[in-house]
């Protein structure tokens, strides 16, 4: 027997007195809770871990929001920002750079050549620093914000849950979820890291907090 038969017998074996005719959302989830180890203030927690992870991150109030992306643009030196359909008008600071709708699709050398893209999030996770896309409006699809150098990401403060189980009450399982810690980046067998191999090799988040 090898090792995939023995992890398929012993499911069997597990399965052996369940009803055929139950089902999965049958079973009421577990009751009791673990330690709340995320502490009282989750969007702190949120900015400290995510910038462990190399992200810029600012918190301002809602009215300082695209005066925010305006400065992480101009501290690149970014000339073009890919905007996603669904994106509210007054997250797109004025500035010199062009604005780039998705609308029809752009291509993926349009999309290589840009130099940042801007999104809202689906949710966030604080102990781990990491924002959840599940791709709705103002979030675009995948590939718009896997190929411009700069990802700038619009979190609102009650977005930010504690912890990853939370989060995933937050998402459907069934949309295309995208999940970033940081900036894109990977090591070779040096353990050299290298950014922006997969993914932008930029990162801002901008945090608003009284949305």
């Amino acid at each position: 027997m090898n090792a995939r038969d023995a992890v398929l017998s012993a499911v069997r074996g597990a399965l052996a007195d369940v009803p055929g005719s139950e089902s999965p959302d049958d079973i009421p989830l577990p009751s009791a809770q673990r330690p709340e180890h995320a502490g009282p203030d989750v969007v702190a927690l949120f900015a400290e871990r995510a910038t462990e992870y190399r992200a810029t991150v600012v918190r301002v109030p809602a009215s300082g929001a695209a005066a925010a992306v305006g400065r992480a643009l101009a501290r690149t030196g970014a000339r073009s920002l890919v905007v996603p359909s669904g994106l509210p008008d007054d997250l797109v600071p004025d500035g010199p750079w062009s604005l780039l709708a998705d609308v029809p699709p752009l291509t993926v050398g349009q999309l290589d050549a840009a130099d940042a893209v801007i999104s809202t999030v689906a949710a966030a996770i604080a102990v781990t620093g990491t924002v959840a896309l599940d791709h709705g409006p103002g979030q675009g699809r995948r590939a718009l914000t896997l190929l411009p150098d700069q990802h700038i990401c619009l979190v609102r403060a009650d977005q930010i849950t504690p912890d990853v189980p939370e989060v995933l009450r937050r998402l459907v399982p069934s949309r295309p979820l995208t999940l970033i810690s940081g900036p894109s980046a990977t090591s070779d067998i040096e353990l050299e890291r290298v950014e922006g191999v997969h993914g932008p090799r930029t990162l801002d988040i901008v945090v608003i907090v009284d949305a």
